[in-house]
């Protein structure tokens, strides 16, 4: 395997046998330090980064495609692709060797649903595997999806900060090309030596960075676009919009700041870095992209309520022509980013 894997390369998913899987979480995409070894016996003994969330449910999105393809390829006339993803992470996952357990709950003509497990190896009991992260995914083929469709009026409100054209909307070429249009910037993700699964897209952001929307909270939008390992050919396809949904580092630089506040308030230092662990996450994939994938998706994040180290989070994603292509929520942790830096033998969540 390459020291340098391509997005697909990282989120590949090999069967195993009869409704059994296996992937390689790559370090390239995960949030904290260490470094992966191949003796597995050593597991629980070594520094070993926890793959990013986002880039887990990109992997279990392609598990989805990967076990319609290989144990039901008659089953949609044409292939199916998850519309609903529901996950619960129980236990943080590390860089290496994934096995994954795939139950058919529901076979249907438009939409089937299954039951998945990620499984590795156990940190209490060594020679085990333990169950990292379990969901239900349904999915549905492009043509059996027929019905009614209404426009709702529906806009991100407040506005989005305005770009350099007439109507107020972003120049995107402008902005790749010079980093900068009207009210936005090309952003610099904070800690990017712990955050690491960051380095895999280009960000952009209003000058001055969050803003409060209308009812109170903290709001953050952003334009993205997708460079894994630096590719600057990267493309948006339906299985990376599983990763934009929890990409926002701007929105956990505003944590950040409301920890330190919250420390500092309390007489603690305020300058540790903090660890965002997600705990539940759901999508709604509401629009299949081009299979070519698209160069700039937006997104706008909102937090609504921070409180006794836990936080909310709905992500809207947007297209170039203001179509939602996914919503997300979220349930995550704010953690001390000690929890997440060094053995593996610290405690769990």
């Amino acid at each position: 395997m390459s020291i340098n894997p391509s997005f697909e390369q990282a989120i590949k998913v090999t069967p195993q046998g009869a409704n059994k899987y296996s992937a390689h979480l790559q370090p390239e995409w995960c949030i904290g330090t260490g470094i992966l070894h191949p003796n597995i016996k050593t597991y629980t003994k070594l520094t070993i980064p926890v793959p990013h969330g986002g880039y887990t449910t990109a992997v279990i999105y392609n598990l989805a495609l990967t076990h319609f393809a290989h144990a039901h390829p008659k089953q949609h006339k044409t292939p199916a692709t998850p519309i609903s993803i529901q996950l619960s992470f129980l236990r943080r996952t590390a860089s290496g060797p994934a096995t994954f357990e795939v139950e058919d709950v529901k076979l249907g003509a438009r939409t089937s649903t299954i039951h998945i497990k990620l499984l590795q190896p156990s940190e209490k009991k060594p020679g085990t595997l333990e169950t990292m992260v379990v969901g239900y995914i349904t999915v549905s083929p492009a043509s059996a999806e027929v019905g009614i469709s209404a426009k709702t009026g529906w806009k991100p409100t407040p506005a989005p900060a305005s770009g350099s054209r007439a109507d107020g909307s972003v120049d995107l070429s402008c902005l790749a090309r010079t980093g900068s249009d009207g009210s936005w910037k090309k952003l610099n993700p904070p800690f990017p030596e712990f955050r690491k699964a960051g380095a895999q897209l280009e960000l952009f952001g209003p000058v001055g960075g969050s803003l409060q929307s209308q009812g109170g909270g903290l709001s953050i939008d952003q334009w993205a676009r997708f460079r894994p390992g630096g590719d600057v050919n990267g493309r948006w396809t339906d299985a990376a919009v599983a990763y934009l949904i929890d990409m926002f580092p701007s929105a956990l630089d505003g944590f950040d700041t409301m920890s330190a506040e919250a420390a500092k308030a309390n007489g603690e230092d305020g300058k540790a870095k903090n660890w965002y662990p997600t705990v539940t996450l759901n999508v709604d994939m509401k629009k299949r992209l081009p299979v070519e994938g698209v160069e700039w998706l937006y997104s706008r994040v909102v937090t609504k309520v921070v409180k006794d180290g836990r936080t909310d989070l709905e992500v809207t994603v947007l297209d170039e022509r203001g179509e939602v292509v996914a919503l997300s929520t979220q349930v995550g942790l704010a953690l001390s980013a000690s929890r997440n830096v060094g053995s593996r033998k610290l405690g769990k969540l």
